[in-house]
């Protein structure tokens, strides 16, 4: 993250102990890294805060899109639900099926009922 090289760091360890003893360099280091780890907290804190206010804005965006589409489709049947149109009358009739020639029907008429069933001699 902050990209410190080896060397960079045994100058920083260096001057530490110079300025500020070996003596007191134990408590030094507990307190920085007590402030370290409040300000990861407050970041992550921060981070997690930001993540749940883009979350509810895309979510009340969603809603106002399902809304409007709600909106739309009852607009576009609204003949259905005030009972004025039946939905069976949009419905198209079915198509009339052709008709067999007689030897064909005979020779349905003659077939077993299922396929497991043996055929008996009539």
């Amino acid at each position: 993250m902050f990209d410190i090289a080896p060397s960079e760091m045994m100058l920083v360890a260096l001057v530490a102990i110079i300025f500020i003893g070996p003596k007191d360099l134990p408590r030094v280091m507990r307190f920085v890294g007590q402030w370290v780890g409040k300000g990861r907290t407050m970041a992550r804190h921060f981070r997690t805060a930001m993540d749940d206010m883009v979350r509810e804005a895309e979510l009340h965006e969603m809603e106002a899109k399902w809304k409007a589409e709600n909106e739309r489709i009852m607009r576009e049947h609204a003949d259905l639900l005030s009972g004025t149109a039946s939905p069976m009358a949009q419905i198209p009739p079915p198509e009339p099926a052709a008709e067999r020639p007689p030897e064909s029907q005979h020779a349905i008429e003659n077939q077993p009922a299922s396929p497991a069933e043996p055929q008996r001699p009539a």
